[in-house]
This record gives structure tokens, C-alpha cells and sequence, in this order.
């Protein structure tokens, strides 16, 4: 190429192209391509700044817009040494996944799963894909999507920026990418990084919905269960404004540690608070205005409960520990070392309507609080283990992968509970 980002003009006027003879996307985008590749101008307001930010960086590797990508076969070791690295991704993606291609099944397109790297790790199999020659080669588990390997596209385009993107057509930085639209949003882990892609494409045609919009339920439904089957040692706290979009990919949720600070929040979260989402050195006390006291005994109730955050919004809230298989919640969280005896305050009068109550248990006095603590615990890991049985319909397999513990643990505790056992018949694996 003979241009250099360095050499691009703003545009023939000082203040941006302006598309006078444009009517359609298609007539925009081949006009900024002109631009772009022949003239040395930055078609600002025909494509995206993403889409022309990712064209700069594929100018500056050297890569020619008629090269012709090759996708070689990826060999069995490759796949599985592909699929063991990601295990924890895939088994927080796996439920959504399911219901995502059953949703989109009249619909001839791929759903597509890259990890932090680029690299497919699930991708939609389509027995008819003689019309989708390339789909059928570029979306096999192991192909390398990464805008280095595959120059402009929306999974490339949002593994490098974080954020979500569309990419239609000929806004492709290969040429012999043009037949493709795909749409992605980012995955996020507790750190804050990219942990995945979710991305879907379609070849030869354009989606006739909105696809960015599906994109984005399922990448945040994705995350969310990512970030909690990484919060071993976490008390997760489930918020938000109104009680029906708790249990949902528009529920808040927050980290908090065992000294009683929050390590995470989800996106939700963070605009409901006001605070970036992955910040390190916030105290559960400045962000909810709870002491750590009453976050732990938000665990042992069932019902929702209200507060008033310090910001001023009123929310609902609900409370979890996660521990994974092996370790006694007790000693996987220091929280046990405090004394549950205050029961949450409110600061809102809750919705008898729509909010079932539960009863606080008394805290017991003198010597035996701390069997007691360590009693509350055991119960409330029983107590989750036989719900989540029941949510699951008695399916072994779903309620471990949805606990993220292994199924022996579930078959000890059955073993242990046979009033359980009499209720729950597990469904065959």
C-alpha cells in the first residue's frame, strides 16, 4: 500500500467528507473505501471511527486488500488443546449458547465464541452450508479471528476495543470478506479484560433484525455467569431498581471480597452506581452503604430486600455466597469469622405485592456463636444445593455445571439428604 495513516488528509473541506451522492449503505461504504485506499482521506461519517481505526492499523501491518486469507486445517490436537483451555468459559456459556441457536434456528447464520485470543471456540454447525463456502472454512473451532490473522471484522474489531461492533460488507478490510456481516460484543472477566467474543454472521445476505441488540443480551448473560464462576470467594450481590429485572441480563451484580471490598461489577452495575466497573481499593460501605455484617446476613434470606444506595437510587437486592466443589464455605470465606447477630437494615419499606418475606433466624448468644455461624453456613450450602436441584428438575449434570461443582459432590450430598432424594429423582445425564 502507499499511503500511511500519517499522510491522511482530514477531508476536502476541513470538516468531513460529505456524501452528497450516498443514498445507501452500500454506496457510503464504497465511497469511503475510495477514499480511504485511493485518495488518502478519511471518510469520516461514512463508516465507523472503529471501522477506520481498524483499517489504519491493518494499512500500517502491510497488509494489501487483495490478499486472499487462507484457512488451514486446524488438526485434532489443536481443537481439543483449544477446548481444555477454555473449559471455564465454555461451561459459563454453555446454557446460553443452547438457547441462543435455538432462537436464531430459522435463521441461516453462524453463532460464533472466540476466546481472550481470537481463537473460535464454539461455532455454529450448519449440515447446509454448500451456499456458505466460506463460513464453512473460517468458523471452525481452533480458526484464528483476530484482526492480525483476519484484518477488519466485528469479532477482530471488538477483541481489540472492547467494545461491540458491526461490520457489513465491504467495510471488510479483505476484499474476499465483502459476501459477510457480522455483529459481536464483548465478554468480560473479573479482572476487567476480554475474556471472549460473541459473535454472529451471516454470508451473502444482511440480518433482517436487530442483531446487535441479541448479540448484547447473550454476551452480557455469558459474562455474568462467567464472572460468578469466578467469584469462588465472593459474596456476589444482585441488584437493581425493579424486582422483575433481577434474574435477568439487566440484573447489577458486585464481588465482594472478604475484607469487604468490591472487586467487580458487572456492566449493569456500574452505570447504576456511577463507578467504572473494574476498580481496584472500594469498600462495600462507600458503594451500598452497608456495613459487610449486613451483606452477609442479605445470605440467609431468601426474599429480596430494599435500600437506598448512596447515590440516592433506591434498589432491590438479594445475596449469595459461591464456594466450588471442596471447599467448606466457612473456611473459603473469612466472612464466617464475623458475627452475623444483626439482621439487614432497610432503608425502604418493601413491596408486599411483589416481594416474598422470610423470617431472619435469632442469633445465638455467649459461647456458641461461632457453631452457629459455621451452622448457618453448612445449612445455606445445603439449602443452595437443593434449590438449584429443583430449578433444574433434578438433572445432575445441569445443576453442576450451573453450580460449578462436579456431580460426585451432588451425588455425596443426595447420599446424605435422602428426604431430598425421595423429592428430587435425578433426570438421566
Amino acid at each position: 500500500m502507499f499511503m500511511r495513516t500519517q499522510g491522511f488528509t482530514a477531508s476536502h473541506n476541513g470538516s468531513g467528507y460529505n456524501p452528497l451522492f450516498s443514498s445507501t449503505r452500500e454506496q457510503r461504504i464504497a465511497q469511503a473505501r475510495q477514499q480511504f485506499f485511493e485518495e488518502g482521506v478519511r471518510p469520516s461519517g461514512l463508516v465507523s471511527e472503529a471501522v477506520i481505526q481498524s483499517w489504519m492499523r491493518c494499512t500500517s501491518d502491510r497488509h494489501s486488500v487483495t490478499e486472499a486469507l487462507q484457512f488451514n486445517h486446524v488438526s485434532i490436537s489443536r481443537m481439543h488443546a483449544t477446548l481444555a483451555r477454555n473449559q471455564e468459559l465454555l461451561a459459563a456459556a454453555h446454557q446460553e449458547l443452547v438457547t441462543m441457536e435455538a432462537s436464531l434456528a430459522g435463521i441461516e447464520c453462524r453463532v460464533l465464541l472466540t476466546d481472550a485470543q481470537g481463537v473460535i471456540v464454539h461455532g455454529t454447525h450448519n449440515p447446509l452450508a454448500a451456499h456458505e463456502p466460506l463460513l464453512s472454512k473460517a468458523t471452525r473451532v481452533g480458526v484464528n479471528l483476530a484482526e492480525s490473522r483476519m484484518g477488519t471484522t466485528a469479532p477482530g474489531i471488538t477483541k481489540h476495543s472492547s467494545q461491540a461492533c458491526t461490520v457489513t460488507g465491504a467495510e471488510h478490510y479483505f476484499n474476499c470478506l465483502h459476501a459477510l456481516e457480522c455483529v459481536a460484543a464483548p465478554i468480560h472477566d473479573v479482572q476487567g479484560q476480554v475474556a471472549a467474543v460473541l459473535d454472529i454472521t451471516v454470508e451473502g445476505r444482511s440480518f433482517n433484525f436487530d442483531a446487535a441488540s441479541v448479540v448484547g443480551m447473550y454476551a452480557t448473560s455469558i459474562e455474568n455467569r462467567l464472572l460468578m464462576s469466578q467469584s469462588h470467594e465472593h459474596v456476589v450481590l444482585r441488584f437493581q431498581a425493579s424486582p422483575a429485572l433481577l434474574a435477568t441480563p439487566m440484573e447489577a451484580l458486585a464481588g465482594i471480597t472478604a475484607d469487604g471490598q468490591v472487586n467487580w461489577l458487572n456492566g449493569v452495575a456500574s452505570r447504576l452506581l456511577g463507578v467504572p466497573a473494574f476498580a481496584a481499593g472500594r469498600d462495600v460501605m462507600a458503594l451500598f452503604g452497608l456495613e459487610l455484617e449486613a451483606v452477609l446476613a442479605m445470605t440467609r434470606r431468601a426474599d429480596l430486600q430494599a435500600i437506598r444506595l448512596p447515590n440516592g437510587l433506591g434498589v432491590w437486592t438479594q445475596a449469595n455466597l459461591l464456594a466450588r466443589d471442596g471447599i467448606d464455605l466457612r473456611h473459603a470465606l473469612t466472612f464466617a469469622s464475623h458475627r452475623l447477630s444483626q439482621p439487614c437494615e432497610t432503608l425502604m419499606e418493601p413491596d408486599k405485592e411483589n416481594v416474598s418475606h422470610g423470617t431472619a433466624s435469632a442469633e445465638p448468644d455467649g459461647t456458641d456463636a461461632e457453631d452457629a455461624t459455621q451452622a448457618r453456613l453448612s445449612d445455606h450450602h445445603h439449602q443452595l444445593i437443593d434449590s438449584t436441584l429443583a430449578a433444574c428438575g433434578g438433572n445432575i449434570s445441569r445443576a453442576a455445571r450451573t453450580l460449578g461443582v462436579s456431580r460426585g459432590l451432588l451425588y455425596r450430598h443426595l447420599r446424605n439428604q435422602p428426604a431430598v432424594q425421595n423429592k428430587l429423582v435425578p433426570a438421566p445425564d
